[in-house]
């Protein structure tokens, strides 16, 4: 059974070039429904290692109780000053806690090649942040100076957004703010947020509050992050929450890495569907071109199993073909292409590279051989069911 198998899937793969034509429709309709599969769920892996390589397990972010995003988290300086001396948080060689605390605020900027504006984070912060996150780093210019009206731009940002060079100016409040540095950060979500001072933001925005503060513990073990937990809430005066902060930042790509999930794998179904009838239609054809040829094979002494089997491994072959094309096309296209888009979650835009991942390839090509399959399913049924008689008389 095994050797007619083999024996009839030579002579379907032989006879490919001499209908090319037809073949090429099942190659590259499926290579379109693979491709752009592969470069949707790619868009939806960038955005979430984004946010989730944002971080590092030994800092916790302290917000108000009750708020799920900076965006809406309310703190005093009363609270900065008692958290900011909790046990728990690591010290620097002069004694100092090693922790922060901002000010989380959107303005409005255009994109490159855009008229319209989008939404920016700007994050006041202190100009000694890189002790809490020596991640990032000054890599072209000067960090601002504390108590001026100065902005460093992420990586991200300066490659997405306007106007974001060195020595240009950038709207943040009451007035625009000189552009004096640009920082990077590891490729986490930081590289697409503007830098200021945040005791110039205060001033500037007449508030004098922060949203967050973030503290590295000593370790970035269970119990130590628990124990940090434990002493907040035992202080009445805290009415605040604790994450691990790369927890925190990959909770903010939930949202749209959901959407843009569903939207890959519902557009790929719609062109799936088409992909099936376009092979549907090409096997039908083939089978019937050749259909003397099956007769007499059958004649000869071959079964009805090995002719099926012939004709859905013509039709899966020319599928993962297919795939692969599609595959190959979505790795060099969008591997690593940088976009930036709106956070559902956090109004603001994220600048993030396509990642095209070993299972997406694998994902999208193990689909492709499954329409092909579907696909080849009724004509290799109909093949095996060719009266023999019949075919050999039309002949």
């Amino acid at each position: 059974m095994l050797a007619q198998t083999l024996a009839i899937t030579l002579l379907n793969l032989r006879a490919i070039p001499s209908r090319l034509g037809s073949s090429l429709v099942i190659v590259v309709g499926i290579g379109g429904v693979v491709g752009v599969l592969i470069a949707l769920l790619a868009m939806a892996e960038g955005f979430k290692t984004t946010l989730a390589s944002t971080g590092r397990a030994d800092r916790a972010l302290v917000m108000r109780a009750g708020s799920n995003d900076e965006l809406a988290s309310i703190l005093n300086i009363e609270v900065w000053n008692i958290v900011r001396d909790l046990p728990g948080i690591r010290r620097d060689i002069a004694g100092e806690p090693i922790a922060i605390a901002e000010r989380y605020i959107l303005s409005d900027v255009r994109k490159r090649g855009a008229q319209t504006g989008a939404n920016v984070v700007v994050r006041g912060t202190s100009p000694d942040v890189f002790r809490v996150r020596p991640e990032a780093r000054i890599v072209a210019g000067r960090m601002f100076e504390r108590g001026k009206r100065e902005v460093v731009v992420g990586r991200g940002a300066l490659d997405q957004y306007a106007d974001m060079q060195i020595g240009q100016r950038v709207e943040v409040r009451d007035g625009a703010w000189p552009i004096v540095g640009v920082f990077e950060s590891g490729g986490d979500v930081h590289e697409s947020e503007l830098w200021v001072d945040v005791t110039s933001l205060h001033q500037a925005l007449r508030t004098p509050f922060y949203a967050t503060v973030t503290v590295q513990l000593q370790d970035a073990s269970e119990a130590t992050l628990q124990a940090f937990k434990d002493r907040i809430a035992a202080d009445p005066r805290l009415k605040v929450s604790v994450q691990r902060e790369p927890d925190y930042y990959a909770s903010r790509a939930v949202a749209l890495q959901k959407f843009i999930t569903i939207l890959g794998y519902s557009v790929a179904t719609i062109m799936g569907i088409g992909a099936v009838f376009g092979a549907l239609n090409t096997m039908y054809a083939a089978v019937s071109t050749r259909s003397v040829e099956i007769a007499t094979l059958r004649a000869i002494g071959f079964h009805a199993t090995p002719v099926v089997m012939s004709v859905l491994i013509e039709a899966v072959f020319l599928a993962f073909v297919g795939a692969a094309l599609g595959a190959a096309v979505a790795y060099v296209l969008f591997n690593g292409y940088t976009v930036s888009t709106l956070n559902f979650q956090t109004f603001s835009q994220v600048a993030f590279a396509f990642r095209v991942t070993p299972g997406l390839l694998a994902e999208g090509i193990a689909i492709a051989c499954l329409i092909g399959l579907i696909g080849g399913l009724f004509p290799a049924v109909r093949a095996a069911r060719l009266p023999v008689a019949e075919a050999l008389r039309s002949a």
